[in-house]
């Protein structure tokens, strides 16, 4: 068997290798999507938590540290209206955590950055590609992304989903296993019946859809990337495996946790953001297990929790943060970027080198 070495989305990206780095939004940083695209691979940009300012100047700084394409992640979601007493309950258990902080919990100022607003943002600044997770573009607004001349990426946790960003015209579609790093993207259904593991996803995805397909979920090294592609997907998107390099926007207790973690230490969890997401147990997970089907919907829980999780990780507290990793957290690697894109290259021609004499 002869793995494709090139594709039609690497071409169509100007990249050299089938190697995306997970947006990760509020752990990346320009310099990791600098130096992810500077390697050969296509760094990401997580704006789903950037104002459209704060886009703009993430954008120039990656764009002053490498001439390479580089992409943007937005979350597509509406602006909530939660009434009142869901907030004031929402509050009142996380009060004895905010206690232990030295803290009382506040209403945000706001829930979530606009979408519309950001939408328009990216647009201007027009990345080589626009993905999007939590939620679908309309036909138009694919249009327009087009028409700036963005490749645009619809993230999928079901066959349906995949079929859904296909029909609105996306130019190509993650699949994103249960296996992966932090929120689930879905969007269909229902969120525990979507989380089918990226071995079972991806190949479904590539028979369902004529658009190329994106492997995301539990890939940590160069045979994941070969046995990816020999499943039919076009390139991979790594998040956890570039959490750990020096580039990435996490701080120290953080950067512990994820050197500590074992495969068999994530799991799925809503109390730190009212969505599914994969990460570390800690303390508060523990805690709020058993009010989980009571936290509020992301991004409500999200924003109630944000200046917890801040505080935490400015006292270097991994008990009330959000350590959001994959099942592959044990495989991570503290690389600088651009060596660790080097040595996912060289693991992955030789995993493709022995796929082929295998057969």
């Amino acid at each position: 068997m002869n793995l494709p070495m090139t594709s039609s989305l690497l071409q169509r990206l100007g990249i050299a290798l089938p190697i995306i780095q997970g947006p990760m939004t509020g752990s990346d940083t320009p310099a990791l999507a600098a130096a992810v695209s500077s390697a050969g691979g296509l760094g990401m940009l997580g704006c789903g938590m950037r104002s459209p300012a704060a886009m703009d100047e993430a954008a120039a700084a990656v764009r002053q540290q490498t001439d390479r394409p580089f992409g943007m992640n937005l979350f597509v979601q509406a602006t909530p209206n939660p009434d009142e007493a869901t907030v004031q309950a929402a509050m009142e258990r996380l009060a004895p955590l905010y206690a232990e902080l030295g803290l009382q919990p506040q209403r945000p100022a706001q829930w979530c950055e606009d979408f519309a607003a950001q939408f328009e943002a990216l647009l201007a600044l027009r990345p080589a590609v626009a993905s999007f997770t939590f939620g679908i573009l309309d036909a138009a607004q694919v249009a327009r992304l087009r028409a700036a001349g963005c490749l645009m990426v619809g993230t999928a946790t079901t066959v349906a989903e995949a079929r859904a960003w296909a029909g609105v015209g996306a130019d190509a579609v993650c699949a994103s296993g249960t296996e992966a790093g932090g929120h689930r993207g879905t969007f269909l259904g229902d969120f525990t019946a979507s989380q089918v593991g990226t071995l079972a996803l991806v190949p479904r995805c590539v028979d369902a859809v004529d658009i190329p397909v994106i492997a995301a979920g539990g890939i940590m090294d160069g045979r994941g990337i070969a046995a990816a592609q020999a499943l039919g997907a076009q390139a991979v998107q790594m998040g956890t495996a570039f959490l750990a390099c020096p580039e990435s926007g996490i701080g120290p207790a953080y950067r512990q946790a994820l050197a500590q973690a074992q495969d068999t230490d994530t799991r799925l969890t809503r109390v730190f953001s009212g969505r599914p997401a994969r990460g570390i147990v800690n303390a508060m997970m523990e805690a709020l297990a058993a009010e989980e089907d009571r936290v509020p919907a992301y991004p409500v829980q999200n924003a109630l929790t944000g200046a917890l999780r801040r505080t935490a990780a400015a006292q270097g507290r991994t008990s009330h943060l959000s350590l959001w990793a994959g099942q592959g957290v044990g495989a991570a690697r503290a690389l600088p970027a651009g060596e660790l894109v080097a040595v996912l290259a060289d693991e992955w021609h030789t995993a493709c080198g022995r796929l082929a004499a295998a057969t």
